[in-house]
């Protein structure tokens, strides 16, 4: 066969020359980290023929959850992600087994430049220990244990050489002591979510190193002692839940340096004194706040003109009293939810809450109000079930309201003429109570 030009020999010539170095390649990941990664998977899954399925170079053909990279100093290709444990379908990691382990915690120290490690539902019954982490590579950058109540053990003290760590998520498992003092060495983490785990103890007080650290959530455990006042220097803080631990004594003024924080929830601890605190109002950019559950005491406090922004409040069983300020529903219009039930509070509700457009859930139950509840049928009806006003035994709904429905009696307009003059809509019934008023002045005078 003749070429009718050159051009054409020259891509001739190509397409032979790259079949032949196809199919004379050898695998380019080295032959430790390929047989690493087959231990892994086999660990997982020991359903799935690995070696069969994928029997070439791991770094040319691997499951999804398998990422290789060039290595910045060498050139080589070596593993630098392993995730497993299927999320969705647009993240279709290795399935792990009910019976997933590990067998060999030392394991990972075979991949030098590993970034990302992921595990998400993969031990479930079988006990598995936190894999030894001090040999990993200072690299990694992200370490997720996702809903894996199996998984045993506590973090290292060598936990402080991960210096490049940018994320850490240990979230339902049985992870169980301190945290390590070195944590605060980890001075590139920017999210630490060690939530629903069997952690205890004191927080460092090194955490105030964590400059860059934007998420902090250690909600469900069972960390004690005092907030130390150097989380106030988290100034890069954005949310922050400590809620459902044993932290004691009184939510530290320094927090007033949490500047840029959007999410507080500190609920269901054992804070005591102090009240709701007043330096809430430096927190402009809050969002949702919730201190429920711990015994605050005081009186709900003015500082609500500076929160305009918020769309969460929870102040359910803190001890409050007092009555509830205008102010919450003269200047938060974005708010959403409002709790303010079970404590002591007491005179009327608001009429100025209806304005609140975006409201759809209030809690206003077991506390002490009184007099006719002030919202319009329609209002109730929007926010439904989720109007709580039970508990309060001198509150009372005016006329075309189901008080079945909100557990509430109905008022009585004849023995509460004040209610029925202010909030009547008949015009006979406002000249009658205009006349009985009269009447009440004149036999005053002339008695």
């Amino acid at each position: 066969m003749a070429f009718s030009s050159p051009r054409y020999a020259f891509n001739f010539f190509i397409i032979v020359l790259a079949c032949l170095t196809i199919g004379n390649s050898q695998p380019i990941l080295n032959s430790v980290e390929q047989e690493s990664v087959y231990r892994v998977l086999e660990s997982l899954n020991t359903d799935v023929l690995w070696r069969a399925l994928f029997p070439d170079d791991l770094c040319y053909s691997a499951p999804h959850g398998v990422v290789c990279d060039y290595a910045p100093v060498t050139g080589t290709l070596n593993i630098v992600e392993l995730s497993f444990g299927y999320v969705s379908d647009f993240s279709s990691n290795p399935t792990c087994s009910p019976n997933s382990t590990l067998l060999d915690p030392f394991i990972f120290s075979s991949f030098p430049y590993l970034r990302k490690l992921f595990f998400y539902k993969c031990f479930t019954q079988q006990p598995v220990s936190l894999p030894d982490l001090s040999r990993v590579g200072s690299g990694l950058e992200e370490l997720v244990f996702i809903n894996n109540p199996s998984l045993f053990g506590s973090l290292s003290d060598s936990i402080g050489n991960m210096t490049s760590l940018r994320r850490l998520i240990i979230t339902g498992t049985n992870v169980s002591g301190k945290i390590p003092a070195g944590f605060g060495q980890l001075t590139n983490l920017e999210e630490a979510t060690l939530s629903r785990n069997s952690l205890g103890g004191d927080i460092p007080d090194d955490f105030s190193n964590l400059k860059n650290l934007k998420v902090l959530d250690l909600s469900q455990n069972g960390f004690t002692g005092k907030l130390p006042g150097t989380i106030g220097g988290l100034e890069n803080l954005l949310k922050l839940d400590l809620s459902t631990n044993r932290f004691s004594g009184v939510i530290p003024e320094t927090m007033k340096g949490l500047r840029g924080l959007e999410f507080l929830d500190l609920s269901d601890n054992r804070f005591v004194g102090g009240g709701v605190p007043m330096f809430l109002s430096n927190m402009s950019k809050l969002k949702w706040v919730y201190l429920s559950g711990n015994e605050l005491g005081g009186v709900i406090p003015d500082i609500w003109e500076n929160l305009k922004g918020i769309n969460g409040i929870g102040l359910s069983r803190v001890g409050l009293i007092g009555e509830i300020p205008v102010s919450m529903g003269v200047f938060l219009k974005n708010l959403s939810y409002l709790g303010l039930d079970n404590n002591k509070l007491t005179g009327g509700v608001p009429i100025e809450f209806e304005k609140l457009g975006s409201l759809n859930e209030l809690h206003l139950n077991n506390n002490n109000l009184s007099g006719k509840v002030p919202f319009s049928v329609g209002f109730m009806g929007k926010v439904g079930r989720k109007l709580r006003l039970d508990g309060n035994s001198e509150l009372c709904v005016g006329e075309g309201v189901v008080k079945s429905f909100y557990k509430v009696k109905k008022c009585n307009e004849i023995e509460n003429p004040r209610s029925a003059l202010v909030y009547g809509t008949s015009s006979s019934t406002r000249i009658g109570n205009h006349i009985y008023w009269v009447s009440l002045v004149f036999i005053f005078i002339f008695m």
